[in-house]
């Protein structure tokens, strides 16, 4: 590496930047990522490079995507001796991860916290990471972990499950930080599912379906259902106690499973109504 790393570019409040210095909590994260040596690793926001210089040694190529013109050139001057990094100037939610990787990747970053589940949903897209550790906010690692019937089970929590599976690794403290952000930070890792519990074209639609069920979270499902659905109070109540659920059920207590059911079976409903 190069040793362009002495003059350290300002973290600019508009874009989000906190800047990651607890080597505790970057060990963390690398030991998260479970790297063999071969793999390719996209690096969303490397910023001044604390969580890249522990990468750089130890994958086949990495890919740091960047959106803050000032680091760009700081950070391709600190790796110019490493051939295997590529540091991109780009909009992480505008850029194809898989184009980015060319084959099988892992996916790491400090993700802003303004744009965070934007991101993850970005991240989930296909083709998926191998694995992803990001490192977040705390309450969004809580919401995307949350157990079914818990206060902050949720859209997220669903959204991200029937892709993959999510594990809280640690907390972290404002102070790991400069300058420390105004909340608690977590690591999360998400692994996708070896299959989906729903299909690439199903994804966008199911995502809708569940984010206006939880707009309603507090109704039962036989109410909250029917205009979803497109039927009458009947019709839903039937096609509840056919899938072997209450009609009086609320949304926060169902695991993601039955809200594939759900959506579905509304699916089902609509064509049915149209034939």
């Amino acid at each position: 590496m190069s040793g362009a790393g002495e003059r350290l570019p300002a973290a600019r409040k508009r874009l989000g930047q906190h800047f990651l210095t607890d080597r505790r909590v970057l060990d963390r994260i690398v030991g998260a990522l479970a790297l063999r040596g071969d793999e390719t690793v996209l690096e969303i926001g490397p910023g001044r490079g604390a969580l890249t210089d522990r990468l750089v040694g130890q994958c086949r190529r990495l890919v740091a995507v960047e959106l803050d013109r000032d680091l760009v050139p700081y950070l391709r001057d600190r790796y110019a001796d490493a051939s295997h990094v590529l540091v991109v100037e780009a909009d992480v939610l505008e850029v194809s991860l898989g184009a980015l990787a060319q084959g099988p990747y892992v996916l790491v970053g400090n993700v802003p916290y303004y744009i965070t589940t934007p991101i993850l949903f970005h991240a989930l897209r296909t083709p998926r990471a191998e694995r992803a550790v990001f490192l977040v906010q705390r309450e969004v690692a809580e919401r995307v972990c949350a157990a079914p019937g818990s206060k902050v089970y949720g859209a997220l929590t669903v959204n991200v499950h029937v892709l993959a599976t999510a594990e809280l690794i640690c907390h972290v403290p404002p102070g790991a930080f400069r300058p420390p952000p105004a909340v608690d930070s977590a690591v999360l890792r998400i692994t996708p599912r070896a299959e989906a519990l729903i299909a690439a074209d199903e994804e966008d639609g199911f995502r809708r379906f569940v984010q206006a069920v939880f707009a309603q979270r507090r109704k039962q499902l036989k109410s909250l259902l029917r205009p979803l659905w497109h039927t009458d109070s009947e019709a839903t109540t039937a096609r509840l106690e056919a899938m072997g659920i209450a009609p009086t059920e609320r949304a926060e207590q169902l695991p993601p499973e039955c809200f594939v059911a759900l959506y579905r079976a509304g699916a089902s409903a609509r064509s049915a109504g149209h034939a």
